[in-house]
């Protein structure tokens, strides 16, 4: 029996996990969620072998085709990784010429690991858009150890939101996919707003396992401007949210209480 949406009930609309940071992801019917976000999720980074450095597509003027691959783990497993390259060859993370041809395609050279550096850091592209606090300048910065994350492990993303960013500028094309959630919730017909703007500090429960802790809003950058997969550069993406939302879309939470999550569950927060 449908379970019947109200203001704080609502459901998941679909599930993203990134097995390489920085490249697409894939959708999920079904993810198990670990203590350290979805289980498999930002498990392998690329590491720029002249600096140290996390690649990252938040620096694309040194990175620039990193949307253009994708990686998916092969089915049944949750540590072998397949990439598939912009002219649509396939490699594993086993084969082992795979830093050879990555690096030949990406133009540096690079190794792919899952184990991250002692002191992680990244570059990162701040455009030359009026309210960011750093414009047309790429400054190095430093990440939580042990992960491959920027923050949290988990980044939840509503419809609402989505909606409300399109209300704002109606050309512009607000797929989720440009914001990289793990979890897109939909909350039906609420009024387009910034609806996770104040859960910051609540749970949310996904599902009858999964409870999660809200830390704080996901401040954007230029990633979310890329092309990627039909979706085209749009600056105005970023201006957007910048111009009406602090540049903040959806939030960053922590695993409470882990489990299995599947779309289509209900979503509560718990208040």
């Amino acid at each position: 029996m449908a379970v019947p949406k109200s203001p704080l009930i609502w459901s998941v609309s679909s599930l993203w996990r990134y097995p390489v940071k920085s490249m697409l992801g894939e959708p999920l019917a079904t993810a198990t969620v670990t203590n350290r976000g979805l289980q498999g999720d930002r498990r392998y980074a690329l590491i720029d072998v002249e600096t140290g450095h996390v690649v990252s597509a938040k620096n694309p003027r040194r990175w620039p085709t990193l949307f253009a691959f994708q990686a998916r783990f092969i089915p049944g497993s949750s540590t072998s990784v397949e990439i598939t390259f912009p002219d649509g060859q396939i490699m594993t993370e086993s084969m082992r010429d795979l830093d050879i041809v990555l690096s030949a395609c990406l133009g540096r050279k690079v190794r792919l690991t899952s184990v991250p550096p002692a002191q992680p850091m990244l570059e990162q592209y701040s455009p030359n858009l009026e309210g960011l606090s750093e414009r047309d300048s790429e400054t190095t910065i430093t990440i939580p150890p042990v992960t491959f994350f920027d923050e949290a492990p988990v980044h939840l993303l509503t419809t609402a939101t989505l909606h409300a960013l399109q209300s704002h500028y109606p050309d512009g094309r607000f797929d989720a996919r440009r914001f990289r959630p793990n979890v897109v919730i939909d909350t039906g017909a609420s009024d387009p707003m910034f609806l996770e703007n104040n859960w910051k500090g609540k749970i949310v429960a996904i599902g009858s396992q999964v409870r999660v802790a809200i830390t704080s809003l996901c401040a954007r950058c230029v990633m979310t401007t890329l092309p990627q997969q039909g979706l085209p550069q749009d600056l105005a993406i970023l201006r957007t949210a910048v111009q009406h939302n602090h540049g903040n879309v959806g939030v960053l939470a922590t695993v409470v209480t882990p489990g299995a999550v599947h779309a289509g569950d209900v979503v509560r927060i718990e208040v």
